[in-house]
């Protein structure tokens, strides 16, 4: 794939204006977005990205493309997963809604400005070490473990990291507007504002951690890895708006995105042992036996792996909302040992006693 520095500019700046746009119409004056509102924008973004992936496959050949949407899907689950991170966060923090789509908007910047220091270094490492597909591998494996196991029990704004920002850094414990700092006293304090912040950033560092090696196992073109990853946090703001309600029902999203993970990770293994240059390993020599994983179908897996956990996670809520509150038939529910069935009937009984008493009343006067 032959991208062009002019390429590279155009598409890093047009990813910029996008970004200022989105600050300046949407998230400069404070207040929660609307269903309609984000729907609109999360519709857009996402048609805009699909359109993009047709572009590379028309232009590049569909093997590029193929690599962009397994690319994009990956890196859309693990972003949502991202914001289910972000909301215990915010939670934690007790930040007002009317400015959390402002730390969301931060917090998104800097997931893009750190994955994309990511994606230098990983373009650097497989342009001069092939081994690193070995450790990029091993990695996902370990984390993938760690997605379907470890879960989001604990709260980073109550972690270790907090607390050490906490003790360096004078903190005021109540909000000021959207401001990040105060001058109290003499005194500049930051306040919880860019406490949460500076929160979402370590988590933005640590989920980078695991999306780019993932996406890597995909494709080994650092502008479809750029662009996927991009468009995989714009419209992230609005999504997390019309889908807050739906994350918490997402109960197997872990799950789902760990079987991601773990396919990538021997996607990865095997791909190394593909082009094996260890001394240690078959005396330097590639494996050639070992089978590459088409891109056809790991789009298909992946693609498949995210609608089977979503499926399940929406069904298992809903059986445990049902099974929380049962709705009895009429006739089966009972109150004071009287059903619903025999009290309408005693209604419906009373009612015509009345009339009956009504019309012999009137005749006898």
């Amino acid at each position: 794939m032959q991208v062009t520095p002019l390429i590279w500019l155009i598409t890093i700046g047009v990813t910029i204006l996008f970004f200022v746009y989105e600050f300046f119409a949407h998230v400069r004056k404070p207040h929660e977005p609307g269903i309609a509102e984000s729907a609109r924008w999360s519709a857009f973004y996402i048609i805009l990205a699909v359109l993009f992936g047709v572009g590379i496959g028309v232009v590049s050949g569909w093997t590029f493309g193929g690599e962009y949407f397994a690319g994009y899907l990956t890196e859309k689950a693990l972003s949502i997963d991202n914001l289910f991170v972000f909301l215990i966060v915010m939670t934690g923090f007790a930040v007002p809604k009317m400015y959390q789509q402002k730390v969301l908007m931060i917090g998104i910047i800097i997931a893009l400005v750190l994955r994309g220091a990511f994606i230098a270094i990983g373009a650097g490492l497989i342009e001069n070490f092939s081994w690193i597909f070995y450790i990029f591998g091993a990695l996902l494996l370990v984390l993938a473990y760690r997605q379907a196991f470890g879960g989001h029990e604990s709260n980073p704004a109550n972690g270790k990291f907090m607390g050490l920002v906490r003790r360096v850094l004078p903190v005021t414990n109540e909000y000021h507007g959207d401001r990040l700092t105060v001058k109290k006293g003499g005194t500049r304090f930051i306040t919880p504002m860019l406490l949460t912040i500076i929160a979402i950033g370590f988590v933005d560092l640590i989920f980078a951690v695991d999306s780019i090696p993932a996406i890597y196992g995909l494709t080994s073109e650092a502008y479809i890895v750029f662009t996927a990853n991009a468009f995989a946090l714009m419209g992230l703001r609005q999504l997390f708006f019309l889908i807050g309600g739906l994350l918490e029902r997402l109960i197997y999203l872990a799950q789902g995105l760990a079987v991601i993970l773990a396919f990538i990770g021997v996607k990865l293994v095997f791909h190394a042992l593909h082009v094996n240059e260890l001394p240690f390993i078959n005396g330097g020599e590639p494996l050639l036996w070992v089978p590459e994983i088409p891109i056809g179908f790991s789009l298909l897996f992946i693609g498949s792996t995210i609608a089977v956990a979503t499926l399940a996670s929406l069904l298992k809520t809903r059986r445990t909302a049902e099974k929380d509150n049962p709705r009895m038939p009429d006739d089966a529910a009972a109150v004071d040992g009287v059903t619903v069935g025999e009290a309408l009937e005693s209604a419906e009984y009373d009612e015509s006693a009345k009339y009956d008493g009504d019309q012999t009343t009137s005749g006898r006067s």
